[in-house]
């Protein structure tokens, strides 16, 4: 079996967004470990293409230090349902309001040390709206062709997991 069990939670940093836990545990074959990991609400995304382009958000990535390419994306709000976060992110981040969202794949970004779980969704029936971000968020959105973006994708300008799954998803989908 390769269960592990926990035997004691330990939190040794509560913050705004994660809480980062220690705890004891037992492997599979009854030894005792430490797991180190990081707990997070989780997030969701939504990909918008109209008329064959995709629509993308620059934003500045202080873990990373540089500015990235993203499809608009969120962290749940408790009990938020993960579509409704899709959803209002698309909103928030680009003015663009779905009637529905599709849920695509649920992705597990770093197993390793989070259990956090992002939600991947496309946007159908999207009309303009207006963009309202919270106010610590400072992006941009401008639509790109899949042309465009396959290209940034290769040059390494997009490295967002979730938004490179997300689009190869879409351009899967054109080859049925």
């Amino acid at each position: 079996m390769l269960i592990e069990k926990t035997v004691k939670e330990k939190i040794v940093f509560q913050g705004k967004i994660i809480t980062v836990r220690c705890d004891d545990a037992l492997l599979p074959d009854g030894k005792p470990c430490t797991r180190e990991f990081i707990v997070h609400p989780g997030g969701a995304c939504a990909l918008f293409v109209k008329d064959g382009k995709i629509l993308l958000v620059r934003q500045y990535r202080y873990a990373y230090g540089e500015i990235t390419l993203e499809i608009p994306a969120g962290k749940l709000n408790p009990g938020e349902d993960p579509a409704q976060t899709a959803a209002r992110e698309l909103s928030e981040e680009t003015g663009w309001v779905a009637e529905r969202m599709e849920h695509l794949f649920t992705m597990y970004p770093t197993p390793g040390y989070t259990n956090e779980k992002i939600y991947i969704y496309r946007a159908h029936g999207v009309k303009e709206g207006s963009v309202h971000p919270d106010e610590d968020e400072f992006v941009d959105s401008a639509f790109y062709s899949a042309e465009e973006v396959k290209k940034m994708i290769d040059e390494g300008k997009i490295r967002d997991a979730k938004t490179i799954i997300a689009v190869q998803q879409y351009f899967l989908s054109l080859q049925k």
